[in-house]
């Protein structure tokens, strides 16, 4: 049997055994339990936007309602989980880039330096259009995407040299998560990217089978990252949302009033995610080195990046179907 689907398996069973309910005494209303799974870790800004959500339920839906929150892949892969919550074997997962490979308008979140700010991504979130473009097609496909949340603005680490500008990052190995956008972005720059589960990225880098890897810094906070690389780049070149998604099928067996304030609360917690994410970013470079002092951190000429960058918009364009539509959209809506 395939590995991969071993995996799934086993990822199932435990989450039918944690997500099991007592039954109820007879004439009881049996609680709901949403078990969330997501990639990272027990610091990172999923898991603390997630527990966020599950406690915020609980005071308004009280034991109706029981969110449990599954960090570090328990549940499996970002594609795992797709393929688990579009079956119903889960009810709900928090991805981020990997949208981009289930619906090519997600791409656009992957054009660098599209989105300039949090205030900027706040009305990307709250617009009409951008819902109607990207979340309203989804439950066709499996997935009840509910709203726009932070995984967050993205850097380079890696073992070899600073990255400077984009000549710099020729010929560096360099994980990415799955998506055709960004492995584009990085070729273009001259890297050689290479797709990977995040659970497998500290052992990859710590053992020379990649250079470095680019994340936001509370996945690379969380995820310890920095603990085996030289050089942390202030790229920002990409900022990337996280969307609280459910499996459609399930999400129609729910009572009505359940997804109106479960929806609400997903919207809701847009603010409180990319406070958290602007919090965490005011603070986690210096901890960082301070816990790996032979640690170099560079800005970097972002303007150089831009320009090396026009390529990307430009086959965006022309590929996906309302794609420059997309990209006038998001940035007519900059401050």
């Amino acid at each position: 049997m395939n590995r991969r689907v071993i995996q799934w398996a086993m990822a199932v069973a435990l989450a039918v055994l944690v997500g099991a309910v007592v039954l109820p005494p007879a004439g009881a209303r049996q609680k709901i339990v949403i078990r969330v799974g997501h990639v990272g870790f027990p610091d990172s800004l999923y898991e603390l936007t997630a527990q966020e959500f599950s406690k915020r339920v609980a005071r308004e839906l009280g034991d109706r309602v029981e969110v449990r929150v599954f960090h570090s892949s328990q549940l499996g892969t970002d594609e795992d989980m797709i393929r688990g919550v579009r079956i119903g074997a889960l009810e709900m997962f928090l991805p981020s880039t990997i949208m981009s490979s289930v619906d090519d308008g997600f791409g656009v979140f992957e054009m660098p330096y599209i989105i300039v700010n949090r205030a900027h991504m706040k009305r990307v979130a709250e617009n009409a259009g951008i819902r109607k473009a990207l979340l309203d097609p989804q439950p066709v496909k499996g997935l009840r995407l509910l709203a726009f949340w932070e995984n967050g603005f993205r850097h380079v680490t890696n073992n070899v040299r600073p990255i400077a500008k984009p000549e710099d990052l020729r010929g560096i190995k360099l994980r990415i998560p799955r998506g055709v956008w960004r492995q584009r972005m990085f070729e273009a720059y001259g890297a050689n990217p290479t797709p990977m589960a995040f659970a497998e990225v500290f052992s990859a880098l710590q053992t020379g089978v990649m250079d470095g890897q680019e994340n936001p810094l509370a996945q690379i906070w969380s995820a310890k990252l920095h603990e085996v690389q030289k050089y942390l780049s202030m790229t920002g070149h990409v900022y990337t949302p996280a969307y609280p998604t459910a499996g459609e099928r399930w999400w129609q067996t729910l009572p009505p009033d359940v997804r109106i304030v479960l929806r609400r609360i997903a919207e809701e917690m847009g603010d409180f995610s990319r406070a958290q994410g602007e919090r965490l970013d005011s603070s986690l470079v210096q901890d960082m080195v301070r816990a790996n002092p032979n640690l170099k951190v560079n800005e970097v000429d972002k303007k150089g990046f831009i320009a090396a960058s026009a390529a990307i918009y430009d086959q965006f364009a022309k590929e996906v179907p309302n794609g420059a539509e997309l990209i006038r959209l998001i940035q007519s809506l900059r401050p």
